[in-house]
């Protein structure tokens, strides 16, 4: 299951969307090393962006939800590289799975579920801080973005209709989140 254009040219193979937290950048990184796919990181581009603008993703998150047009256009960046010919064959963020399913893209289109408790403990293991602390900030963080999708696009985070596969990876290692999408690559 790939996208391919008339001509033949590859469009995106694979996305990967969960919550901050849920393990997709690991994800992401297994698979590129198993396949040799390019990827684009929604999270990368989102951090870059509030780096360059000089505040916390936190803050970052706060001002894309009263200025949209922010959000709109790092959203539009990464639609644009699912449909690019010769573009990244992996593409990571919240809603590539919902943009891939708008588009008609026929790829795999993968959801990495965890609970709130889970992600922060994620957190804390590789940022450090109290798991009070980490599972505040995430479940705020959670909540600002799903208030967010669904004013700007009307998407609602839990519904799971544009995957294909949903993994729940709260009791699974790295290794074995990896090892069920990369089975679900290959049954291509």
């Amino acid at each position: 299951m790939s996208a391919e254009m008339s001509g033949g040219e590859r469009m995106v193979h694979i996305t990967i969307s969960g919550a901050p937290g849920s393990g997709t950048s690991t994800l992401v990184s297994k698979i590129r090393e198993s396949t040799g796919w390019e990827s684009l990181n929604g999270g990368e581009v989102f951090r870059a962006e509030a780096t360059r603008r000089g505040l916390p993703v936190v803050e970052f998150s706060e001002l894309c939800k009263t200025d949209l047009d922010v959000d709109r256009s790092l959203d539009t960046l990464l639609r644009d590289a699912m449909t690019r010919e010769n573009g990244p064959q992996i593409i990571e963020s919240r809603l590539s799975g919902w943009w891939a399913h708008e588009l008609e893209i026929d790829c795999h289109r993968v959801w990495i579920a965890t609970s709130d408790e889970e992600r922060a403990r994620r957190v804390q293991n590789r940022e450090g801080g109290s798991f009070e602390e980490r599972l505040a900030e995430s479940s705020a963080r959670q909540s600002a973005d799903k208030e967010r999708y669904r004013i700007l696009y009307g998407i609602d985070l839990d519904d799971m209709t544009p995957y294909n596969l949903v993994v729940d990876a709260n009791d699974l290692s790295a290794d074995d989140v990896f090892t069920i999408v990369s089975a679900a690559i290959q049954g291509e």
